[in-house]
């Protein structure tokens, strides 16, 4: 009852000092810290024991695959060198540079125990760095690449841990070392691929959501438990396979399957993040009480200082130092080259989290002063994600780099959806026979065009100022819902139908719910022109001839409109003869109307703030 009791706690805690932190704009994983920090103290409060195990094993596996489903391979590979660069030449670096600096200044500690130290503060963690940047708006290459860094760093620090461990307890020589690297890699590299085989071939033959589920639950200790057993990197076993399960994820599951695995692992993540972090704040009573009573409190915190300062200072440096390598290397290495200010950026987000604690209780309990330097981790790792948790977002704002758009976001998706919908209906003239229905075809039409017209509708001008047509219908439809709902609610509470029979009409109204498409503004910047981020016009003879820029006959109104008394949603200029018509959500569709009668094939969006162009003819976006 007591452990139920506790479980319930933390569960109860993560959720509300997570929302609270949410809502006041500061980072949930800070908020977790500290409260942790402070409960630890709290008078009556049970002392909590992070076994090293649970995490490494039990909790490090899902976090990690839960990651890499979600992380774009495409992107991952279009980055490798950076990701490569950090997560396995920092490590070791800060393994090597931050073990030498705890060899200085913790008295009695042995070489060995401090490499192993320097292992264990090494990799910077996926949930603190990716949660900062995402709530900031971080450019998503430095995402990416953050991203990759944290998804491999802990099989390297991993590897590097178990070889400083293993020097405890005798001598070990470099072809040792190196061999256990190569193992570790190629290994952990095999075993994922092997278990994503594995695991595809049997998710094809699944088409139910709770299995798929149930398989993507077990997936990850299905690469990480054989790669373990056979001395491999469980953990790069994890990454890789999640990687290329979420890369297939299209092809491999239904689209109920992946929307209730985005689902559920989107609520697992959440707590097991949230709780490891509340965790570590609640092992720092535990860690100062194993602290030996003779050691100096001046020399304790100067010996953990220097350690965080010497963690902090080595990725500065190392990423400062590779990024100069590349602006002064062959020009392929130039072209690959960081910004300094994205370097800058790289260099402060390096947050460590629940795998350093967690690996710093696995030094054997004869380490020569082992309480002191499981208490050096612990301040590296609320250190870091204090100072520069709290400071990464003033440093980006500072440094000004361009952030994600969401008006640009919007025209691509726009642009992307329209080229969906273009190969779904070119898909429906091909295999339609004689005997469909005529108004079951046109039905499937309409449904395929307002898809692609309300990604449009979200650009233009806000729905302050008029409400678009999917707009109109959501809003409509959602009143039609909570009157239907009502009456099967009523139909319940009267008994007046079976109970089965009101759980599938419930079904039924909660899936249209949930098939309505939201539109929300793209928040257009209007410090600049919105120009089209896709679909170079190299490929499209008539927006190489089109101009950027012509004056429209009728500035502000769509003048068939005008005379036929309707009215427009979105207005478009021909860059022929400048004539302005209303767009493909309007009631009219004035502008396609005229290419359709003109044969003028390119026009530019008339709203404010957009320069974005669209050549009817190949239909691309210039």
């Amino acid at each position: 009852m007591h452990a139920a009791l506790g479980v319930l706690a933390l569960v109860v805690t993560v959720a509300v000092v997570a929302v609270a932190a949410q809502r006041v704009g500061a980072s949930p994983p800070l908020a977790l810290l500290v409260v942790g920090v402070l409960a630890s103290f709290v008078p009556g409060l049970p002392t909590v024991t992070l076994d090293p195990q649970v995490v490494l094993v039990g909790l490090l596996p899902p976090l990690l695959y839960a990651a890499a489903i979600r992380t774009s391979l495409v992107d991952f590979r279009a980055n490798r060198d950076a990701i490569v660069l950090l997560s396995v030449g920092l490590v070791a670096v800060t393994a090597v540079l931050v073990g030498l600096v705890a060899w200085w200044v913790v008295p009695g500690v042995s070489l060995a125990a401090a490499l192993a130290l320097g292992a264990v503060v090494a990799p910077p963690d996926a949930v603190a760095a990716t949660a900062v940047a995402r709530r900031i708006g971080m450019p998503r290459r430095i995402v990416s690449i953050l991203e990759g860094e944290s998804l491999v760093n802990d099989a390297t620090a991993l590897v590097a841990l178990n070889t400083a461990v293993a020097a405890l307890a005798g001598s070990v020589g470099p072809g040792q070392v190196l061999g256990d690297f190569l193992i570790a890699a190629v290994g952990g590299v095999v075993v994922g691929l092997a278990a994503a085989t594995v695991l595809a071939a049997v998710r094809k033959h699944i088409d139910e959501p709770v299995l798929d589920t149930t398989l993507s639950f077990v997936a990850p200790f299905v690469a990480f438990l054989p790669a373990e057993q056979i001395g491999a990197s469980g953990v790069l076993a994890v990454v890789v396979t999640g990687l290329v399960l979420g890369h297939k994820s299209p092809v491999l599951q239904s689209g109920r399957s992946r929307l209730a695995e985005r689902t559920n692992w989107a609520t697992v993540q959440f707590l097991l993040e949230n709780v490891v972090f509340l965790l570590i704040g609640l092992q720092l009573r535990s860690i100062l009480a194993e602290l030996p009573s003779d050691d100096g409190l001046a020399s304790i915190l100067g010996s953990c200082l220097a350690v965080l300062t010497a963690t902090i200072v080595v990725r500065i440096g190392y990423v400062m130092s590779a990024t100069a390598v590349y602006h002064w290397g062959t020009p392929g290495m130039r072209a690959r080259a960081w910004g300094w200010p994205s370097a800058a950026v790289v260099s402060w987000a390096g947050m460590r989290g629940v795998v350093t604690l967690a690996a710093a209780f696995v030094l054997p309990s004869g380490t020569p002063q082992r309480a002191l330097l499981v208490l050096a981790a612990f301040v590296v790792v609320a250190g870091t994600l204090l100072l520069q948790g709290l400071t990464l977002p003033w440093l980006v704002r500072r440094l000004r780099l361009p952030v994600p758009d969401a008006a640009e976001d919007a025209l691509q998706e726009a642009w992307l959806v329209s080229q969906a919908v273009r190969a779904g209906l070119q898909r429906l003239d091909e295999v339609r026979t004689p005997d469909d229905p005529d108004d079951v075809i046109e039905s499937l039409r309409q449904r395929a065009e307002r898809r692609a017209n309300l990604m449009w509708e979200r650009l233009g001008r806000s729905q302050a100022d008029v409400e678009p047509p999917g707009v109109a219908y959501r809003r409509l439809r959602l009143q039609m819902i909570e009157a239907e709902r009502s009456t099967v609610v009523a139909a319940r509470d009267s008994a007046s139908a079976d109970d089965e029979v009101l759980r599938r009409a419930m079904a039924a109204i909660d899936t249209e719910e949930s098939l309505l498409d939201r539109i929300d503004d793209a928040e257009a910047r209007l410090d600049r022109e919105l120009t089209a981020p896709v679909s170079p016009e190299d490929d499209c003879l008539h927006l190489r001839a089109a101009p950027r820029v012509i004056r429209p006959r009728t500035p502000g109104e769509c003048e068939d409109c005008v005379r036929e008394g309707t009215r427009w949603v979105h207005l478009r200029t021909c860059l022929t003869c400048g004539q302005v018509g209303c767009c493909d959500s309007s009631p009219r569709r004035h502008a396609s109307a005229h290419f359709h009668g003109s044969d003028h094939p390119v026009m530019r969006s008339a709203e404010p703030g957009e320069a974005w162009r669209w050549c009817y003819v190949d239909e691309r976006l210039g």
